[in-house]
């Protein structure tokens, strides 16, 4: 069953998700995100280029021809065919259809009160149907 991870009150959920990446990549796991729409994926896509100097964590958009071989996956479409299903990384306001392949879910959720409230429902969502459920806010980490 997949284990879902809420992290909470997050000032900047883009950053915040290439930390993520980068400490699953240290751990040598595979990691879709799933983001809202076009637009953010490419600013996420960005974000992962210049987060870090130290750090490459090499990633593709989801149906790319190297997206089998790369650790990173990228995609707005919940309905995409997708390589790996280790870790889930969401940071849209949704419930990503195909959640229950993964291993892992991080559900990221930032300061902002719709995104809280969307938050709160997909928690309760997750709940209901009996995953384990861990909860982190971000202020006090």
């Amino acid at each position: 069953m997949t284990r879902v991870d809420f992290h909470s009150k997050v000032p900047n959920k883009l950053q915040y998700a290439c930390r993520l990446v980068r400490k699953a990549r240290a751990a040598d796991m595979k990691v879709v995100v799933f983001l809202q729409d076009s637009a953010e994926l490419a600013a996420f896509d960005e974000t992962l280029w210049t987060f870090s100097e130290q750090d490459f964590l090499p990633h593709v958009k989801a149906g790319d021809e190297l997206a089998a071989q790369t650790p990173v996956i990228l995609t707005d479409n919940a309905d995409q065919t997708l390589p790996h299903h280790q870790v889930l990384i969401n940071l849209s306001d949704q419930t990503p259809a195909h959640f229950a392949r993964f291993e892992r879910l991080f559900e990221i959720v930032s300061t902002d009160e719709d995104d809280l409230s969307a938050g709160r429902e997909r928690y309760k969502q997750y709940q209901q149907r009996g995953y384990p459920l861990t909860h982190f806010v971000a202020e006090k980490i």
